[in-house]
């Protein structure tokens, strides 16, 4: 799968936003704005509700509703966290500590 971090992809949406994760292997998300990037380990999107941030490990992009807002995501799903906005990803505080 390409890393599509330099182009977001951004569409209508409704103002709904439902997460649901079915075995841990399945993710359907409503109320998104756009996916500002992804890839096998990580998905970044702006939902309804804020910054959503998605780890796990061979995730791929199942299902894209651009009209509704909606995405499923298929792979095997560690963890969702909702951040403040995009740069407070772990990974930018990991490198920045890091670098003290």
């Amino acid at each position: 799968m390409n890393d599509m971090t330099n182009s977001a992809l951004k569409f209508e949406t409704n103002p709904y936003h439902n997460v649901v994760i079915k075995d841990r292997k399945n993710m359907d998300i409503s109320g998104v704005r756009m996916i500002d990037s992804f890839d096998a380990t990580e998905f970044l999107m702006e939902t309804t509700q804020g910054w959503l941030l998605i780890k796990g490990h061979e995730l791929v992009l199942g299902k894209l509703d651009t009209e509704r807002g909606d995405v499923n995501i298929k792979g095997v799903i560690d963890s969702i966290q909702y951040v403040d906005n995009k740069k407070s990803s772990d990974k930018e505080g990991f490198f920045s500590k890091l670098l003290k």
